[in-house]
């Protein structure tokens, strides 16, 4: 008896683009998921019509011109596509090689990514707002840009003070303790230096040690935006922070680096906080808040994390707290990364959908765990009534600790 042999795999990315299009069985389901389709209502900004473009710029049938492949740089990633896919496309896969193939786009604002993968730079620039009293002129600088740039939409979501926070206490913890990393990344390192500490102190009042890894960026602005031989450098240099580590577990307080590291760190069990601490929920109590509180699923929580119902079960441990879940109707705040610099009209009409749903819930704060959407939110919101505080679920479930010393 003869065995036939096995097709070889996709060897170069044209091909592996090709053989991930031709997974998509073209049903639509994907189509009422797509925030961008929701906004054009156009076939080709929607999953379907990206995977079409995708497979005809791999097999040559068609040239990356911009009228085509801007429809591949509108795509949010938010990979609600994969969460409903019957035919388990790996549309994220997909979308990265596509982008990775074709390069990044001429009109990127190289320098401004470049400062916020420098947490350095961009602590000494927080500093450097505080002491000029940026909060109180930013806006009329803002106003002076075009309505288009990127500097213009990252100064509107510079916060008006640093996230500053006490230093978590090391708590003593078991000889024989998992020993979890915590992965500052770069704007989160200084944006959420809260989060971080408050995920320190959550991680060891449950038992955990917790060892803090140097910050830098994970990638994630080259990777989504075609700059693949920098994001493997970054991805390299995560491999190596991690080994040095001596960890079991790596964490990070947002959701939108968990992909990247995923990728850099095969078979190693990365995860944000959540996850973790719901295991030893029983470790944990809290003090009793009084007030509604509107949680923002943003959505790599939900699909790339998954793990908000763990994280509501956490938060609804707090006696006496109002939960209210955010309706996800919009489906994406449009923050989405860089995407707010990029396409900022984009961004900002994806933003009012959400901020409406949010309104809804008539909260007295607003919970996210990630970042770049509670800036960009927070850029949104005005006078009528939509000026609520918010933070990160961590760092509310921090404040409440009672077993905290």
């Amino acid at each position: 008896m003869t065995s036939m042999a096995l097709e070889k795999p996709p060897y170069t990315r044209e091909q592996k683009i090709a053989a991930l299009a031709d997974q998509c069985v073209q049903c639509g389901l994907c189509l009422p998921t797509c925030p961008t389709y929701g906004l054009d209502g156009n076939e080709a900004e929607s999953p379907r019509g990206r995977i079409a473009i995708a497979a005809a710029l791999a097999r040559g049938d068609a040239e990356p011109t911009e009228a085509l492949r801007i429809h591949l740089d509108h795509c949010l990633g938010c990979l609600n596509c994969e969460r409903v896919c019957p035919a388990n496309v790996k549309y994220g896969e997909l979308l990265v090689e596509t982008r990775a193939m074709i390069g990044p786009m001429k009109h990127r604002p190289r320098g401004l990514l470049t400062l916020l993968k420098q947490p350095t730079l961009l602590r000494l620039a927080a500093q450097l707002g505080g002491a000029t009293g940026l909060a109180r002129w930013k806006q009329r600088l803002a106003a002076r840009l075009p309505a288009q740039s990127a500097w213009r939409v990252a100064l509107e979501t510079m916060p008006d003070k640093p996230d500053r926070a006490p230093a978590a206490p090391a708590l003593e913890v078991s000889t024989d303790a998992i020993t979890v990393a915590l992965f500052p990344g770069c704007v989160a390192s200084i944006e959420d230096a809260g989060a971080e500490e408050a995920a320190m102190l959550l991680l060891r009042t449950a038992g955990y040690r917790v060892v803090r890894l140097p910050a830098f960026c994970c990638g994630a602005i080259d990777l989504h935006g075609g700059d693949m031989p920098s994001a493997d450098e970054l991805a390299e240099r995560t491999r190596e922070t991690w080994q040095a580590s001596g960890a079991k577990h790596l964490v990070t307080v947002t959701p939108g680096c968990l992909g990247t590291l995923r990728r850099a760190l095969p078979g190693v069990a990365v995860d944000d906080p959540i996850g973790l601490l719901a295991t030893r929920a029983d470790r944990l109590r809290f003090r009793p808040l009084a007030g509604r509180i509107a949680l923002h699923l943003p959505c790599t929580q939900v699909n790339v994390a998954r793990n908000e119902a763990a994280l509501q079960k956490l938060l609804r441990a707090i006696p006496q707290l109002d939960l209210q879940v955010v309706p996800r109707a919009p489906y994406c705040c449009g923050a989405a990364g860089t995407h707010m610099l990029e396409f900022p009209e984009r961004a900002a009409r994806l933003r009012e959908a959400t901020l409406g749903q949010i309104a809804t819930v008539a909260p007295q704060q607003l919970l996210s765990s990630n970042i770049g959407c509670r800036l960009h939110l927070a850029a949104g919101m005005d006078a009528e009534g939509r000026r609520w505080p918010h933070m990160h679920p961590l760092t509310l479930l921090a404040q409440q600790l009672e077993n905290s010393p």
